[in-house]
């Protein structure tokens, strides 16, 4: 606090402090010569006859303004509030915040303790620990995932049986600690608005649907082995190295409609998970990581990595 802000504070504080003190003593007192016989009045007089009073406070009253004034003096001596003076005790809102945020730490680390050296797997399976983990979830993650885990456009269905960066709980750990950034490169340069429309056609093919066009996805499955094979693989399935999304499955993170995929490949898309882990700590990382394990098992086999088709890494996609 600059000096001049320090003087105006302390000024006003004493300003307000004195001038209650006078107006009490001021007005408790009758001047010398007001005495009249009988009771005093303030001169106004209604329907002829109604006079008001001017008598003096009761004396109880004025001992708790008196007390008051007594209170904010003693408050000013211990606790901060007469301008950069900190008061005798040292207190302040931090120095408060931070004791309380210990007394709270050290109850969830004796909570937390009992699920120290437990593996993910096994925290998965423990009820105690997925109803704690369950309320992190809400408190920190369902309002990208949502309160079910389903996702929203743009946020990954965690109940998926095929994470986009794997679902192990290796994997899982990993994605909440140090988060992740997907980038999925936009083609219409490259491809062209048929070519899009092409190889959107055949993207639509892979989880099993009929294509729109089939005409357009028989070219379209040609581009797509030349071009996005590099990072999904030949066979569609993806590639959780690179954050390739698996599509053959009935999980897309934008939506499988066919002028969604058109959107997807045109333009592209970009995914930021952020980090957890120095928000979160280890513990509570894992107690999450279980939690979304626990949703959907595993897939029996890890989708297999592919090579990127050139010496250069292909960006990370997203779909």
């Amino acid at each position: 606090m600059s000096g001049f802000w320090n003087l105006w504070i302390a000024g006003l504080v004493t300003l307000n402090i004195g001038f209650v003190a006078w107006l009490l003593l001021a007005t408790a007192r009758r001047k010398q010569g007001d005495q009249q016989a009988g009771p005093e009045t303030t001169g106004h007089v209604w329907d002829g006859d109604l006079r008001e009073y001017n008598n003096p406070l009761p004396r109880w009253w004025l001992g708790i303004f008196y007390a008051s004034i007594a209170f904010a003096l003693l408050y000013l001596l211990l606790f901060p509030g007469f301008g950069a003076f900190k008061g005798t005790l040292g207190w302040s809102q931090i120095s408060q915040w931070q004791a309380q945020k210990a007394d709270a730490d050290a109850i969830v680390a004796r909570e937390f303790a009992r699920f120290s050296g437990v593996s993910v797997e096994d925290l998965a399976r423990d009820p105690a620990a997925l109803k704690i983990a369950k309320n992190l979830f809400a408190a920190n993650c369902a309002m990208c995932h949502g309160s079910d885990a389903h996702g929203a456009k743009g946020f990954p269905n965690l109940t998926s049986p095929n994470l986009t960066w794997g679902r192990t709980a290796d994997d899982i750990v990993a994605t909440i600690s140090a988060g992740r950034a997907g980038v999925m490169p936009a083609w219409k340069d490259a491809l062209g608005a048929d070519g899009v429309m092409q190889v959107a056609n055949y993207a639509y093919t892979l989880s099993g649907r009929a294509a729109p066009d089939a005409a357009a996805a028989a070219v379209g499955k040609e581009k797509f082995a030349a071009i996005c094979s590099a990072c999904h693989g030949p066979d569609g399935k993806g590639n959780k190295a690179l954050g390739a999304p698996n599509l053959t499955d009935d999980y897309w993170i934008y939506g499988s409609a066919l002028d969604t995929i058109k959107e997807t490949v045109s333009n592209g898309r970009t995914n930021r998970m952020p980090a957890w882990l120095d928000t979160l700590g280890e513990q509570k990382v894992k107690l999450l990581a279980a939690y979304v394990y626990s949703l959907a098992p595993p897939p029996a086999e890890a989708v297999p990595a592919t090579a990127p088709a050139s010496d250069a890494a292909p960006e990370p996609a997203v779909h």
